[in-house]
């Protein structure tokens, strides 16, 4: 082979390994992630709801594809009677999955009620997968939050557990934890007993 002949190989070898590299350069830069978006606090509904509608509006469901306002189902048990309601597990913060470029970043930024990406002004920073897994898992499993109305120096007859059928003394309530102590009376000595909520009853 001539030299020339050489030469000319080179060339499309480095003009292949440069168009390979520029595929992979431009197959990051339209990578899929999750970004986190800052919003006006109690906004959060609201700038799902108007982001989704400027997407369709401006033809962006190429490159916006999923915006979650992460939620968790509480269930309360009060005064004996079950209530479920929707809890925020970030308040002021709203997850978009996009490929991020100058147009995707402009309808994001610019929809009512968003202050910021989480990252530089210009330059947003993707959350990890394995968070995002995390906070979506959070959002899909049910968390039980039991509300009583307790207080110190009432009386309460326990009905699970080791101690159960005794009555006790409420000394301390934490109601954080759904935990309470109370003062039970065994074998004629006053014990105290850490009990949970579901424990026991009001007398």
């Amino acid at each position: 082979m001539s030299e020339k002949d050489e030469n000319i190989v080179n060339e499309e070898q480095m003009e292949e390994t440069q168009e390979t590299e520029n595929h992979k350069t431009s197959d990051k830069k339209n990578q899929k992630r999750w970004y986190i978006v800052h919003t006006y606090s109690g906004y959060e509904n609201k700038v799902k709801s108007n982001l989704e509608k400027r997407i369709e509006y401006m033809n962006m469901a190429d490159k916006i594809f999923r915006v979650e306002v992460p939620q968790k189902t509480i269930t309360q048990i009060k005064g004996g009677r079950k209530q479920e309601k929707e809890e925020k597990i970030f308040p002021g913060y709203v997850l978009v999955e996009m490929i991020m470029d100058e147009d995707s970043w402009y309808v994001v930024r610019h929809t009512a009620g968003v202050t910021k990406f989480v990252g530089s002004a210009k330059k947003p920073i993707p959350a990890k997968d394995s968070e995002i897994k995390k906070i979506i898992h959070r959002s899909t499993a049910q968390t039980q939050k039991i509300e009583m109305d307790i207080k110190v120096g009432e009386k309460v007859r326990i009905i699970s557990g080791p101690f159960a059928e005794f009555v006790g003394d409420i000394t301390e309530v934490y109601p954080d934890k759904a935990k309470l102590r109370a003062m039970v009376s065994i074998f004629g000595r006053e014990t105290p007993v850490e009990l949970e909520y579901k424990q026991i009853q009001k007398l």
